[in-house]
């Protein structure tokens, strides 16, 4: 898993090396090496084309989205929080996706914990004053989905 921040053009055989690459909307075209603005699905599938493994974008408060080879991307809403500090969000997204992806939850899942996760941080202040418990995540999970 790699969180590329800052972000810069990637090799292409490091690409294949990567299980899940997750970028936030701005870095996309960096890593996929466009000199011009190209939106994240044009630069996500660019980077899948050059061996990517999975490319999961944050979107901030708009959600996430996953694309992987062979599978029409797959969308999750943000949700509404009121927002203390946005610092240590996307640290808290792969963060939170490493450790439900190690405990077995399947790609698609695992974007839920992180998305959740991510959303919950930023209603405290700092990296790790926002960071969430797994009950804080749980119970933001238990709530109705933001649709």
């Amino acid at each position: 898993m790699l969180n590329p921040a800052p972000a810069h053009p990637l090799p292409d055989e490091f690409l294949g090396l990567v299980d899940v690459l997750t970028p936030n909307e701005s870095e996309v075209p960096i890593l996929a090496a466009f000199t011009g603005s190209a939106s994240v699905d044009v630069g996500a599938q660019a980077l899948l084309a050059r061996d990517a493994n999975a490319v999961l974008v944050t979107v901030g408060a708009v959600g996430c989205m996953l694309y992987r080879p062979g599978h029409a991307p797959h969308g999750l809403i943000g949700r509404r929080m009121t927002v203390v500090d946005a610092i240590g969000a996307g640290d808290t997204f792969t963060g939170a996706l490493a450790a439900a992806m190690a405990r077995g939850e399947p790609l698609p899942e695992a974007m839920r914990w992180a998305n959740a996760a991510a959303a919950r941080s930023i209603t405290g202040r700092g990296a790790i004053g926002g960071m969430p418990t797994l009950d804080q995540v749980g119970a933001l999970l238990a709530e109705r989905e933001p649709s």
